[in-house]
């Protein structure tokens, strides 16, 4: 593969990264292809098998991540549903105000809907903490599996 090629690869993983950090992009998704369009332009066994630890690495992480922040959840008694409308603010709030919304959105969303629900503010504050706790946790177990799919395909440029 072309050197050039391959630094557009590494571009697309790196904004893949950033995506996962910012929420922005879905991460993940722009790492894995990125690695499948270096494997497809690279070809061999080597190339496949960084693809397939790429794919295995960020499965693990999908999955980790809905269980870990889902027994957060669990544990703060915190409904699906409230996250649901919280993700749809911050998607509105990311329109109204570019990046910075979609956060201030999701907590402004969480925050009103659990004082609806729990009829106290600082049980409301504590949920939202709760919330907010969650989607780290998924970043961070996305951040890791990308990473690692990452590193598999610097080490496959370098043996390739």
């Amino acid at each position: 593969m072309d050197v050039w090629a391959e630094v557009l690869v590494g571009v697309a993983i790196l904004v893949g990264l950033i995506g996962i950090v910012v929420q922005v992009l879905p991460g993940s998704v722009l790492v894995l292809g990125g690695i499948l369009v270096w494997a497809i332009m690279t070809g061999g066994v080597q190339a496949w098998v960084v693809f397939g630890v790429a794919v295995v690495a960020i499965a693990i992480a999908e999955v980790l991540q809905w269980i870990l922040a889902g027994k957060h959840m669990r544990k703060a008694e915190i409904p699906m549903l409230t996250l649901a409308v919280g993700g749809i603010a911050g998607i509105i709030g990311f329109f109204v105000i570019p990046v910075l919304g979609l956060f201030l959105f999701f907590v402004g969303a969480v925050f009103l809907l659990e004082w609806a629900r729990r009829k106290d503010v600082r049980a409301a504050t504590s949920a939202t903490k709760a919330a907010v706790q969650a989607t780290l946790i998924t970043i961070g177990v996305q951040l890791v599996g990308s990473l690692i799919a990452a590193g598999a395909w610097l080490i496959g440029t370098w043996v390739t």
